[in-house]
């Protein structure tokens, strides 16, 4: 999306110009398709972390976990995109990942999958996924939660 100025004449929320469409490689948070998941992760995490996140929309927890991720990668200033994967219309990436729960998350970097975590063990996996991750990786550059 863009960021110029709406047809009345206001700037748009800043919300609605951080989601991007598949090929809007300046957006830090990205829906991707089975199609654009070469691209969109496997190529783009040479240049930086990109979190993937695969969910679905009857998926409670995802829905509580996404906006926290969303505001991560907002906050990155570039260092991350969220790439979010509906995997009830794109099953094949959470096929090859074995993924067995969601919401599940994977940090891809160099065009591998560096950590990540499933709902299964949600609570202390992503405690450790969050300080690998963010702390070691991204150094300061967040502001905490």
């Amino acid at each position: 999306m863009s960021s110029e100025f709406t047809q009345d004449g206001a700037a748009p929320h800043p919300e609605h110009t951080m989601l991007g469409a598949a090929g809007d490689h300046g957006a830090s948070v990205i829906d991707v398709t089975t199609e654009t998941f070469m691209a969109e992760v496997i190529e783009a995490s040479q240049d930086r972390l990109v979190l993937l996140d695969l969910w679905a929309p009857w998926c409670g927890p995802c829905k509580q976990l996404t906006p926290v991720l969303e505001k991560l990668a907002a906050q990155s200033d570039g260092a991350v995109r969220l790439a979010k994967m509906n995997i009830d219309e794109h099953p094949a990436v959470a096929q090859q990942l074995q993924v067995q729960s969601i919401p599940a998350v994977f940090a891809f970097k160099g065009g591998q999958p560096v950590d990540g975590f499933m709902a299964r063990c949600l609570k202390a996996r992503s405690k450790n996924f969050s300080k690998n991750i963010w702390m070691t990786r991204l150094a300061n550059r967040l502001p905490r939660l």
